[in-house]
């Protein structure tokens, strides 16, 4: 099964595929947000490439777990996912994603990020 994993900002979101049969990820794109509009066709071509099973964002939150400003748009960004494609979408805790993904590379920043989530996905799902 493929799962396709993304890093929402306000700028880009991060885009990683991955498959549960080998609870890999990688990354894969970086899509642009200009002026608060996602560039969806982008999203729509990875969609229709990959064809992922399920999809996976990064739940932003505050060091206590509060919810912030940017939890807010990333449940939006999640409903307006499962509406275009019909797939389960799945949230999973991003804190220090951005930080792990800075310490393995310097340039695609939002996409490893998006390859964490995904990781973290895989062995949260694999311990339960």
């Amino acid at each position: 099964m493929y799962l396709m994993g993304f890093d929402y900002g306000s700028k880009r979101i991060g885009v990683a595929i991955g498959q549960t049969i080998t609870a890999t990820a990688s990354p894969l794109a970086i899509v642009s947000v200009k002026n608060k509009q996602i560039d969806w066709a982008s999203i729509n071509a990875l969609v229709k490439e990959w064809q992922p099973d399920e999809l996976v964002v990064g739940l932003p939150r505050h060091n206590d777990g509060s919810d912030s400003m940017m939890t807010i748009a990333v449940q939006r960004f999640c409903r307006k996912l499962h509406g275009r494609y019909h797939l389960s979408v799945h949230t999973i805790d991003e804190r220090l994603s951005s930080t792990a993904a800075a310490e393995r590379v310097s340039g695609q920043l939002d996409a490893i990020a998006a390859q964490i989530i995904l990781e973290t996905w895989f062995s949260e799902s694999i311990v339960s």
